[in-house]
């Protein structure tokens, strides 16, 4: 189950570390197993950010996968500020629809969400996945630090020898993310639909 980091989706790491008082001094009252043990989880969780076409299934199936924190839909990628969906579908802010999410790397690593990010779709066709047309919908990989993107392009290397045709998916420095309107977070989920299920 996912952790519930609230609708602004704060950095987990600040939000352990909300639980502390001021000069270090531990925050009072009782303190449970699992409440400890979930402060280290936030305490550690890394960022990854992945654009695979429309956002809701990915969002699905990265929603279940051990040691995934949380995720959220939005859009990143482009130069248009606080975009609202229906500006995005036209095309005219250069974003992608794409899933920000926190996972713990002792329970999932990096390179296994990178494994799951080649199976969902495919990324040897630009801005395009199955009968979704447009930029938004291009393949990319948002790192966040030297170690991811070397990472990802060792993964992206490696998932090419299996093709014919070539990657497109981008791997580029993650820029600022906007969260899409609530009602596309956890869609899925919301109307019962059924993931992907990923061998």
């Amino acid at each position: 189950m996912l952790l519930d980091l609230g609708p602004s989706a704060p950095d987990p790491a600040r939000s352990a570390a909300a639980e502390v008082a001021p000069e270090g001094e531990p925050a009072s009252g009782p303190e449970t197993a699992s409440e400890t043990a979930a402060q280290q989880r936030l305490a550690r969780a890394r960022r990854a950010m992945f654009a695979a076409g429309c956002f809701w299934g990915v969002e699905a199936v990265f929603s279940e996968i051990d040691g995934v924190l949380s995720t959220r839909v939005g859009f990143t990628g482009g130069h248009t500020p606080s975009p609202s969906y229906r500006q995005v579908c036209g095309h005219d802010t250069g974003h992608a629809e794409a899933v920000e999410i926190w996972f713990d790397p002792e329970l999932v690593s990096y390179e296994q969400l990178l494994e799951t990010f080649w199976r969902i779709h495919n990324p040897t066709t630009p801005s395009r996945q199955g009968w979704d047309l447009g930029d938004q919908y291009r393949s990319a990989i948002f790192v966040h630090d030297a170690g991811q993107e070397a990472l990802a392009k060792t993964s992206r290397d490696a998932e090419q020898e299996s093709l014919t045709k070539p990657i497109v998916t981008q791997i580029t420095p993650a820029g600022p993310f906007y969260e899409a309107e609530e009602h596309h977070q956890r869609y899925f989920e919301r109307h019962n639909r059924q993931t992907l299920r990923v061998p």
